[in-house]
């Protein structure tokens, strides 16, 4: 691993109608934004975690700075503890279903577009963080070993 420290994040699960919300990746791994890496992947709305915050305030924050949506209840469903060779991330996954607004592009050099999708039928390849919340939310697991 590149760094000798854990870092902390969370992924934002955001529900409409069945539907949830991802982001395309820029291609580019320079733009992309990731210490994890995931360029070109789909993502949920998320981050690091800023000092001082409480993870629904990094949640509601990192959602309205990359979507625009305002999100007025979150709840936390789920850790995981995300590593590859670039870096290693405790992600704190949260759930919103109550929320204002359209999502927009605010950030096109790291997401180029957001889509809704039915859980059924998810776009590939997925963020792993974003997968493993979407997992633990799916299996109703606040944590899952691997």
């Amino acid at each position: 691993m590149a760094k000798n420290k854990v870092n902390a994040g969370v992924g934002v699960l955001i529900l409409k109608n069945g539907k949830i919300l991802l982001g395309k990746r820029h291609e580019d791994p320079d733009k992309a934004d990731s210490e994890l890496h995931g360029e070109g992947t789909w993502t949920m709305p998320g981050g690091s975690i800023e000092i001082g915050e409480e993870f629904e305030q990094t949640a509601m924050r990192e959602a309205e700075e990359e979507t625009g949506l305002n999100l007025k209840s979150v709840k936390i469903i789920c850790v995981n503890n995300d590593k590859n060779e670039h870096a290693h991330f405790v992600t704190i996954g949260l759930l919103c279903e109550n929320f204002e607004g359209e999502p927009k592009v605010k950030e096109p050099d790291e997401i180029t577009e957001w889509k809704w999708f039915a859980l059924d039928n998810l776009p590939k390849p997925l963020y792993f963080p974003s997968e493993r919340v979407l997992e633990c939310y799916l299996k109703k697991e606040f944590y899952i070993k691997r």
